[in-house]
């Protein structure tokens, strides 16, 4: 996001010196499509280069240099979840980036509860019955990682967290009685963050706007970066960013939280499931 954001203020600069892709890759020794590429995020940035575009640009003020040059050196820094690289699909870091770059998370998960709200015994049962040829070790990298993402939820620039859980979800047994007890206690405790919005799409309200399965929608402190749609599939994801995809997604995430139970009879309704098991 970084590698983006920074694209897109060079973008801006570059066009309002009316400059060309091609006259900005020839000052920096390099073709019109690394200028590109560089505008768009989708490769790494030399502090050189940086200095040269900036210059040609007429940036000479030494405080906004500065702020884009910090920019380029954090656009380059590897995240810490590239140690999990071996557990960790390519498709998979690109949302674990996002997620800790947004600031504001909304999602709607229907099939068990929400990664950044699991226990580690709920967890570990996810994990083996998703990868039941895995080995001990890489289950527990796996539930490791998990337990990495949970701490955005409590760090300084922690993002609001607004979570829509089907009531399937919550009545869908992993790891056995006492592990949903324990998932049940944690998704409570929760829910009394300031940060954190969990409402539950009931059973008895019948058919409704998450209709076409669980998402996830990321908003962004920088108002250059578009909102993304995060949709996980078996084998990849995908990543929507029109503003036409994105905001039916947004649509239906308005009704998902109008129609589900609100935040406080939502814990009444997991206070129900926790004394039923």
């Amino acid at each position: 996001m970084r590698r983006i954001l920074l694209g897109s203020q060079l973008r801006r600069l570059r066009e309002a010196r009316g400059i060309t892709r091609e006259a900005a890759g020839y000052s920096i020794r390099a073709s019109e499509s690394k200028i590109s590429r560089m505008e768009l995020g989708r490769v790494s940035f030399k502090a050189r280069d940086i200095e040269d575009l900036l210059t040609l640009y007429g940036v000479t003020e030494e405080a906004e240099r500065a702020a884009l040059l910090g920019l380029a050196r954090e656009a380059n820094l590897t995240g810490w979840w590239h140690s999990y690289g071996d557990v960790l699909p390519g498709w998979f870091q690109t949302y674990v980036g996002l997620e800790g770059a947004a600031s504001h998370l909304a999602v709607y998960e229907v099939q068990f509860i929400h990664g950044l709200l699991q226990t580690e015994g709920y967890a570990h049962a996810v994990v083996t019955r998703g990868q039941p040829q895995a080995c001990d070790s890489e289950v527990e990298r796996r539930v490791a990682l998990r337990l990495e993402r949970q701490k955005l939820l409590v760090s300084e620039r922690a993002p609001a967290f607004h979570v829509v859980l089907d009531e399937a979800a919550l009545r869908r047994p992993y790891g056995g009685a006492e592990v949903m007890r324990a998932q049940l206690r944690h998704l409570l405790s929760v829910s009394e963050q300031s940060n954190v919005t969990l409402q539950v799409m009931p059973f008895a309200f019948g058919g409704h706007a998450g209709e076409s399965g669980a998402f996830t929608l990321l908003r962004f402190p920088e108002s250059d970066l578009p909102d993304v749609v995060y949709l996980e599939q078996l084998t990849s994801a995908l990543y929507l960013d029109k503003p036409d995809e994105v905001g039916q997604y947004e649509r239906a995430l308005e009704r998902l939280g109008a129609d589900s139970l609100s935040p406080e009879k939502s814990r009444d309704l997991l206070g129900g499931l926790l004394r039923e098991l």
